[in-house]
């Protein structure tokens, strides 16, 4: 996965997004106890912290910063920020090496940084889609990309539903729903 990918998540949620921007985000964001904006916020967040990581390569914790959106940003106004901090990931992997490595609860590469920030995209948007009641469902060829990168022991299966069942947000037939869920970006090489 690629500074592309991190792109095409960021241009989807916005897609989708964009035209709730006038309904109530305080409501939650389906199964989360963070509210729809809360979730953007987030969502914001990894993304500028993926990309911080991956510009200042620590070996051993994250950097010590946090993305702060003021809270009387219209959901409109968060998604604009939310693209910036996705802008920033995709730049830093555009010029990022591939012997690159960073610190994810171990070493991780730029293809893990764009997988997180792919999934970060695709599950909290699923999750804030929820809420406002829209519908729609992760794109499977990103969703297929991340579990490749992210989930390598998913079982086979529709990507967009086997990755929701992997994170803990959808039900796979003949398997139990998943309560806790990891996902693996740190590579040991």
């Amino acid at each position: 996965m690629d500074h592309q990918d991190v792109d095409a998540a960021v241009a989807e949620m916005s897609r989708i997004l964009s035209p709730h921007t006038a309904e109530d985000w305080t409501v939650p964001a389906g199964p989360l106890d963070w509210t729809c904006w809360q979730t953007a916020a987030h969502i914001g967040h990894d993304l500028l912290a993926y990309a911080g990581q991956l510009a200042a390569q620590p070996t051993d914790a994250y950097l010590p910063f946090d993305l702060t959106v003021r809270p009387t940003a219209s959901p409109g106004e968060l998604l604009q920020a939310v693209t910036a901090c996705g802008g920033l990931l995709s730049s830093v992997l555009a010029t990022a090496g591939p012997d690159l490595r960073a610190w994810h609860w171990g070493p991780c590469d730029p293809e893990g940084f764009a997988a997180m920030g792919v999934a970060e995209v695709l599950l909290h948007t699923h999750d804030i889609t929820r809420g406002l009641s829209v519908d729609w469902l992760p794109p499977a060829p990103l969703s297929a990309a991340v579990l490749n990168r992210l989930f390598p022991a998913a079982p086979s299966g529709d990507p967009t539903q086997v990755l929701l069942w992997c994170t803990g947000r959808g039900d796979l037939a003949g398997r139990a729903r998943r309560t806790s869920w990891r996902w693996e970006a740190a590579r040991s090489d």
